[in-house]
């Protein structure tokens, strides 16, 4: 937006965790700060003086923390670790059978939680850091598969996978196709793990402007290892089958065949009705929601800017996009079963820190109020200003405590004299015999 360099702080917060669809009391318990916190620093009236406190709001909005600032931002330079991964890429020890492999093997199961970080990491679109993990990542795989072929298998083709995926991100597309192509020479012989390496290929055959041989080789994969019955079918592999499937529906939708890309939708659909939404079986993320943003690609590659907006709206307005990978979530998870179960009833949901939530009504009993709730109408009897539970009430409590405003001081001495005049049926005081007399009201 034009003159948005001169937009405080606070307001890009605001817009920022707008665009996040995150309320004021998620941002704030993400951040560990208060809601009163969040609503100052938007308006402008605290703020923001730390570098700590900028990267961690920037942390949650997912965004870099210049964008809060409004510098002038300038993308990251990956061109050496691009390079690095070149290097990594460019080694044949696997095919020429180099025996002499340096440095320590790593195990596959370290591994295996290596390439789920770096997955992680790309799902988040933290490709800088994945940029420069992916190179000794990529080269520990090698000399695992190289160590134990059996064991390190997997294990490389997840690690060609995902530096084929940051790759096509980064619009390296002939270095990409090299890393799809290697992982899928390695996954050869198994179904599962060449369909795996499929879905990447089709990308980058996608990007590199090879919609046909993207469609064919993805539906090959796909069918190949599709169940003859869905009903029948393991939801892994229904994921994996559905992911290849919406993969030749956009390779047909670049390619302008409008009725192909809406027959393969509607068949990853219900493959996607059988899976459900929240999945991230062999990192494909495939689900109804899945679904229906591959229509608004597949709708905006065949011109259609209307669809693609009306299956938008339908893709944001379910529960599961909140449940895709990296997808900034809503309200916590401890939050959703509550939060869901208001929506069937088709109530408000309460939201626990707010002054509803808090304040009683005025028609409630004395005792059902809380201690810093403002009496009601007379203050009701008590004892005289001398009297001993006055001056020295249970507890301890101080009448020059610091941590106590007046009111709460004045609110507990009531609560004091109502204790004992419920403690003595005749309505005198267990500690003196003193009765009770009526009070007014102090005059403000």
């Amino acid at each position: 937006m034009e003159g948005g360099e001169l937009l405080p702080v606070g307001r890009r917060v605001a817009h920022w965790r707008g665009r996040r669809g995150l309320s004021q009391q998620v941002f704030a318990d993400r951040l560990g700060k208060s809601k009163s916190w969040v609503d100052k620093v938007e308006r402008g009236v605290r703020t923001l003086d730390k570098v700590s406190t900028l990267q961690d709001i920037a942390a949650v909005l997912c965004i870099d923390p210049g964008v809060l600032l409004g510098g002038d931002l300038r993308p990251a330079d990956v061109s050496g670790p691009v390079e690095r991964v070149r290097e990594a890429l460019s080694t044949y020890d696997i095919a020429v059978g180099r025996s002499t492999v340096r440095g320590q093997v790593l195990s596959a199961g370290r591994l295996a939680r290596d390439v789920a970080h770096a997955w992680g990491m790309f799902q988040h679109a933290r490709y800088p850091q994945v940029t420069g993990l992916l190179p000794g990542l990529v080269i520990a795989a090698q000399r695992a598969y190289a160590h134990d072929p059996v064991a390190g298998r997997s294990v490389l083709v997840e690690a060609y996978r995902v530096t084929a995926s940051l790759l096509v991100k980064l619009n390296e597309g002939e270095l990409a196709w090299l890393a799809a192509d290697r992982a899928m020479t390695i996954a050869a012989g198994d179904a599962v793990l060449v369909a795996t390496a499929a879905v990447q290929l089709g990308r980058v055959l996608r990007a590199s402007g090879r919609a046909r041989a993207a469609r064919s080789t993805a539906l090959a994969a796909a069918y190949r290892i599709a169940p003859p019955d869905l009903d029948d079918g393991r939801v892994p592999v229904l994921s994996l089958c559905g992911a290849l499937v919406i993969e030749a529906a956009l390779s047909a939708a670049r390619d302008g065949d409008d009725y192909a890309t809406a027959d393969l939708l509607d068949e990853a659909a219900e493959m996607a009705a059988r899976v459900g939404d929240g999945h991230d079986h062999y990192r494909t993320a495939f689900g109804p929601v899945a679904v229906d943003l591959a229509r608004v690609v597949a709708a905006l590659d065949l011109g259609d800017a209307g669809a693609a907006v009306a299956w938008h709206e339908k893709a944001i307005a379910r529960d599961g996009w909140r449940w895709l990978p990296g997808t900034p979530r809503r309200a916590p998870a401890r939050r959703r079963p509550r939060l869901s179960a208001h929506r069937r009833l088709g109530q408000r949901q309460p939201r626990p820190h707010s002054r509803r939530a808090r304040r009683p009504r005025r028609g409630a009993p004395p005792a059902c109020r809380p201690i810093g709730a403002r009496p009601v109408g007379p203050r009701p009897t008590g004892f005289s200003r001398d009297h001993p539970a006055r001056r020295h009430p249970p507890g301890g409590l101080s009448m020059t405590a610091p941590f106590l405003s007046l009111a709460q001081i004045r609110n507990r001495l009531i609560l004091v004299a109502r204790r004992a005049e419920r403690s003595a049926p005749d309505g005198r005081c267990p500690l003196c015999g003193a009765v009770a007399t009526a009070q007014s009201p102090p005059r403000r």
